[in-house]
């Protein structure tokens, strides 16, 4: 499976981020060619070897031409779209399919960012950065390089966010700019002391859209490293994003079945026992993956609960707002795990008790696993006046018999 790995130490942006596919080996020119697909005008592209802290890096630019604007001794630029009009251009294009559905997909992911922070609906919303010629070419340059490479899954290193403050066409805010936090809930992050902003609202989209997880570098065998180069000189670190393409040997089928996912913990000592059974059917009916209760023991030796939830990382917000009002916690942990996966179905089971709902388990094309569902079997155990246990045991023995054959 080709790999790509970014190491986010310096932060990500849209530039930076094409810069280092192109360094790993895209063609500038087939790259001009494709985003000439796109019919936006007014632009050129280029790149350039830099140094930055003795580290050579590929810079990729975009000049926007300027456009008079009937003043003498003035321009003007197109600098802002509404994310309908990005959208259709994408849309009509020629671009393949799945570029076509990866620069949407960033977009929207842009857009809902966009909408949320300003209290407005989608459809009202209007870009001024990221609807600037230069950031639309970077994401769907950003795209088209992806499907160039071949590239099956991406990860990356926690970003590092810069700190200080940066002026948008919103005013002046610190940073991560509003758009650039929105996006990155639930993606775990670094600190920085870098007066600087480390990571754009188009470098955090292309992240969130893009990488399946973050973390440390996994094992792989490594082909190309490729250096991305931002506009800034850094105090402490070359401002450049490093790519490591490769590849890792988990077969196709099994990286379907993993994922990403988000753990939320609290500990509680102060609260009437009988209450976690409302929490636990707050939170599941809610969408949890998973509520769990563990026995701890907490400070001034108390014995206390943690209360552990298990969620997709869209929905982090919510789970923690269900816990801190549902619950006498002050405060919650969040972090992310990494899961492997059994592929699984639903089958029925005839026994003399009826049919039983049984779950299958596969590692790629083996079934490794077959457990009768305690619910099916709970409700024919009733039916037919019985233990469970008796209906369980049945499932079992059918499903062996049917193995068998």
């Amino acid at each position: 499976m080709k790999f790509l790995y970014l190491d986010c130490f310096a932060g990500i942006s849209g530039d930076m981020f094409l810069g280092a596919l192109l360094d790993l080996g895209v063609s500038e020119d087939a790259l001009r060619a494709e985003l000439a697909k796109l019919k936006l005008p007014g632009y050129t592209i280029s790149t350039r070897r830099v140094v930055k802290q003795n580290i050579a890096a590929t810079k990729f630019e975009v000049m926007e031409e300027q456009k008079h604007s009937g003043v003498r001794g003035t321009t003007a630029t197109h600098d802002h779209r509404g994310h309908t009009e990005i959208a259709q251009m994408i849309e009509k294009s020629s671009l393949s399919t799945n570029v076509k559905r990866r620069a949407l997909s960033v977009f929207q992911r842009l857009g809902e960012a966009e909408a949320k922070i300003h209290g407005i609906p989608l459809e009202k919303v209007h870009f001024h950065e990221v609807g600037a010629v230069d950031s639309i070419v970077d994401i769907v340059g950003a795209c088209v390089a992806v499907e160039t490479l071949g590239i099956d899954e991406i990860q990356a290193s926690p970003p590092r966010l810069g700190s200080g403050f940066v002026d948008t066409a919103h005013g002046r805010f610190p940073v991560p700019a509003p758009a650039t936090l929105e996006l990155l809930k639930g993606v775990p992050t670094q600190s920085s002391t870098e007066p600087v902003e480390l990571v754009t609202p188009t470098g955090a989209a292309l992240l969130t859209e893009f990488c399946a997880s973050f973390g440390p570098m996994p094992g792989m065998n490594i082909e190309k490293i490729g250096y991305g180069a931002g506009s800034r000189d850094l105090e402490k670190a070359p401002n450049v994003l490093r790519a490591v393409l490769g590849e890792v040997s988990m077969s196709k089928s099994q990286s379907e079945q993993a994922d990403t996912i988000s753990v939320i913990e609290t500990n509680i000592d102060d609260m009437n026992p009988q209450l976690f059974s409302d929490v636990m059917e707050q939170l599941l009916g809610a969408g949890a993956l998973d509520v769990f209760l563990t026995p701890v023991q907490m400070k001034k030796n108390r014995p206390g609960t943690l209360l552990t939830v298990l969620c997709e990382r869209g929905d982090v917000d919510r789970m923690a707002e269900l816990l801190l009002t549902h619950t006498t916690s002050f405060g919650v942990r969040i972090h992310e795990a990494q899961r492997r996966k059994l592929s699984r179905e639903i089958v029925k089971v005839v026994t003399k008790f009826g049919e039983i709902e049984v779950k299958i388990g596969r590692l790629g094309d083996k079934v490794v696993s077959r457990t009768p569902e305690y619910e099916s079997c709970k409700r024919a155990a009733a039916k037919a006046g019985v233990a469970v246990r008796e209906v369980y045991e049945e499932a079992v023995r059918c499903l062996a018999t049917v193995a068998e054959a």
